[in-house]
């Protein structure tokens, strides 16, 4: 059995489309969204529509929180603030519901689904080096788990002491946790402008993280026709 496991699509409709037929094509038959569906580019609904019919476990992000509230807008930067006003305006009362409903953390199987952080969830912090995931993996009680937010992929792995893996692929050892960011399906911040996501191979027990290509200039093209604010097209292709 293997798992696709993808988030931070952002309303990528173009990349969310090339993950799955690479999972596909990798012989992936389950499939794990660890947040953020909608934000940033043009296609919140269709993405939203796809993640639900496919009737997989998914996570809540801090995007897909802002977009069902009524709150202001005005501690996010000037681009996600357009973007989110634009995105509230855009999802249906089914949309919101199903938003609305998604729990912070889930277990999967054998292994744990969270946004952010598994120490305070809900609080919408970021692990970027291996000091912040010691926190997370103090509340880590399965022996792998996959988060998002940051946009990059990262792999980072407990034993004696907790320490970042620079390879993107990791084969599973008895005694030893990993916490793995998955990347973004839909919006990389690392410098590569690919999509990313995870692949878990339960039987062979490795955990590999996939860079692809997709159409970009369209994704690019939906996001200056509808309005929203054209670096948010820019920046697709800068991969920040």
């Amino acid at each position: 059995m293997k798992y696709a496991i993808f988030g931070d699509i952002h309303a990528n409709l173009e990349a969310l489309e090339a993950v799955l037929a690479h999972a596909s094509a990798q012989g992936c038959t389950e499939h794990v969204c660890v947040g953020d569906v909608v934000g940033y580019a043009a296609n919140p609904r269709e993405c939203l529509d796809i993640v639900r019919q496919m009737g997989c476990p998914v996570v809540k992000g801090n995007h897909d929180e802002e977009a069902i509230l009524d709150t202001s807008l005005e501690g996010l930067n000037p681009l996600a603030k357009q973007a989110m006003e634009w995105t509230r305006n855009q999802l249906s009362p089914e949309d919101r519901e199903f938003l609305a409903n998604l729990k912070l953390v889930r277990q999967v199987r054998d292994f744990t689904i969270v946004h952010s952080t598994l120490d305070t969830p809900g609080s919408w912090t970021y692990v970027t080096n291996k000091f912040d995931a010691m926190a997370s993996f103090s509340y880590q009680f399965t022996q792998l788990c996959f988060y998002g937010h940051t946009h990059t992929p990262r792999i980072y792995v407990k034993g004696d002491s907790v320490e970042a893996l620079e390879e993107m692929t990791v084969t599973l050892e008895m005694g030893r946790k990993y916490f793995i960011n998955v990347g973004s399906a839909g919006q990389p911040r690392d410098g590569d402008w690919r999509p990313a996501y995870a692949i878990y191979d339960v039987e062979n027990q490795n955990v590999t993280i996939h860079r692809i290509d997709y159409d970009i200039q369209t994704a690019q093209d939906k996001i200056i026709d509808a309005g929203l604010p054209e670096m948010l097209a820019h920046r697709l292709s800068l991969g920040k």
